[in-house]
């Protein structure tokens, strides 16, 4: 495996995409409570305590495995969401894609935006010729994301994800690949 460069910050407009940071506990621990979360993200974190530990986990890139940031806003404030490159395959140069809104940022743009950031960054800097999304198809949110940072609707898995409901659900699988054309967003 190789390492991912450390940490970094990544600004276009009006969001900045920074390194995870011990005082982002609070925020993480109220965004992973919220229902639309807690369904579509199944993280289970119960208290501060977990918060920081889910907050230690994305700050450190070291083993290569995923490259994981903070969306805020440019202009200072909370915790917007997350994005994260993760299940990063050096040996196949592909990763997958995850994220998710506070309830104050939905519908704003501000996901789809630090999608297609963190899709640039990635084939930029990584050995990384494609990136896939995954979704439960009755996320609907999670595909305007995918369409406005500029991934490919490839196909529909059945029941392939347990999610916070613990319902199996089909998923719609979407990719991005180095060469496809810049989103319009982003």
């Amino acid at each position: 495996m190789t390492a991912a460069p450390g940490p970094v910050c990544l600004r276009s407009g009006p969001l900045t995409l920074r390194p995870w940071a011990e005082p982002d506990a609070s925020d993480v621990l109220a965004a992973l409570r919220e229902a639309e979360i807690a369904l579509w993200n199944g993280a289970s974190v119960e208290d501060l305590a977990a918060a920081r530990e889910w907050v230690s986990t994305r700050a450190d890139w070291s083993d290569g495995s995923h490259a994981s940031f903070a969306i805020t806003a440019t202009q200072g404030g909370g915790v917007l969401g997350s994005v994260s490159l993760h299940r990063i395959d050096w040996a196949q140069g592909d990763a997958e894609i995850g994220y998710w809104t506070a309830p104050g940022a939905r519908r704003t743009g501000a996901a789809g935006r630090a999608v297609a950031m963190v899709c640039r960054w990635s084939f930029a800097v990584l050995p990384v010729d494609r990136i896939q999304l995954f979704h439960a198809v009755q996320n609907v949110g999670s595909a305007g994301v995918a369409r406005r940072a500029g991934f490919t609707l490839e196909g529909r898995l059945r029941q392939s994800y347990r999610y916070g409901d613990g319902l199996r659900r089909d998923e719609l699988l979407w990719s991005r690949l180095r060469g496809d054309p810049e989103p319009i967003t982003g």
